[in-house]
C-alpha cells in the first residue's frame, strides 16, 4: 500500500510548481522569459510592476526550479531554467483555452477580435502558418518583421527576420520593401504586437500578415533561430 505520509510528501513536491505558476503575473514573467534571459529592471518594467514586487514574484519561481539566476556585477539576470518550463507553460495556456469558459473571450477582447478575426480585409486571411511561412521565406517572396523589442530580438529570432520594435514602426516604414509581402510575428500566440503592427501596416496600403503563433512556439517547435543583431 505504501507510506502515506511519504506519498503526501511526494505530492507536495509536485505541488511547488502549481503554486509557483499559480499567479498571473509570475505567468507573465514566464512568457516574457520565454523569449530570453533579461534583467529584473528589464522584466519589472515589460510587466508593468515595481522592483521589488517583480523580484518577489521571480524568488517565487526560482524556489520552485521554474528560473534560474546570474550576476553580472550589482545585476541578476533572469532566464528559464529549461525549455520544460517553456513547454509546461504553453501546456497551461492550451488547456486553460480548451477547459475555462472565459478564456477565448478574454483573448478576444486583449487581441481585439470580433467574429472570426477582425484583423482580416477584403476576406482575405489574416495569418500565415508557420509551414507556409517557411515556404515563402525559403521562396524569397516575404519579408518577415519580428515586431518584439530589441533585446527579445537579440535573444533569439527566426532567420532573416528583420527587427523594428512596434513602436518604432511608423518611423523606420520606409526600411520596408514596398513590393513584398510583410509576415510580423511577436512573443506567441496571446501576444498583440503583431496584431498592431499588421493593422498599423495595412493603414499604409502596404500588404501584411501576421504569423498565427510566435517566437514561443517557433522554438517549442525545434525549428532554427539566430542571436544577436542583424548582419
Amino acid at each position: 500500500m505504501g507510506d502515506r505520509a511519504k506519498k503526501a510528501a511526494l505530492f507536495e513536491q509536485f505541488a511547488k510548481v502549481g503554486k509557483a505558476m499559480g499567479h498571473g503575473k509570475r505567468l507573465e514573467l514566464i512568457d516574457l522569459l520565454a523569449q530570453g534571459e533579461r534583467s529584473v529592471e528589464s522584466l519589472a518594467a515589460a510587466a508593468g510592476l515595481g522592483l521589488s514586487t517583480a523580484s518577489a514574484h521571480l524568488q517565487a519561481l526560482k524556489q520552485a526550479g521554474l528560473v534560474a539566476t546570474r550576476r553580472d556585477g550589482a545585476r541578476i539576470f533572469y532566464a528559464l531554467a529549461g525549455p520544460d518550463v517553456a513547454a509546461l507553460y504553453s501546456l497551461v495556456r492550451s488547456v486553460a483555452r480548451s477547459r475555462v469558459a472565459d478564456v477565448e473571450q478574454k483573448r478576444a477582447d486583449y487581441l481585439g477580435l470580433t467574429g472570426n478575426d477582425a484583423h482580416s480585409t477584403a476576406g482575405q486571411p489574416a495569418e500565415m502558418t508557420r509551414e507556409d511561412l517557411l515556404a515563402q521565406v525559403g521562396a524569397g517572396t516575404v519579408t518577415v518583421l519580428d515586431v518584439r523589442p530589441a533585446e527579445e530580438y537579440r535573444a533569439a529570432h527566426i532567420p532573416g527576420a528583420l527587427s523594428i520594435p512596434l513602436e518604432e514602426l511608423s518611423s523606420r516604414l520606409g526600411e520596408l520593401p514596398p513590393d513584398r509581402e510583410i509576415v510580423a510575428y511577436c512573443r506567441g500566440a496571446y501576444c498583440v504586437l503583431a496584431y498592431e503592427a499588421v493593422d498599423f501596416l495595412h493603414s499604409t496600403g502596404r500588404s501584411a500578415l501576421r504569423l498565427n503563433d510566435g517566437m514561443l512556439e517557433w522554438r517549442l517547435s525545434g525549428l532554427p533561430v539566430d542571436t544577436g543583431l542583424a548582419a
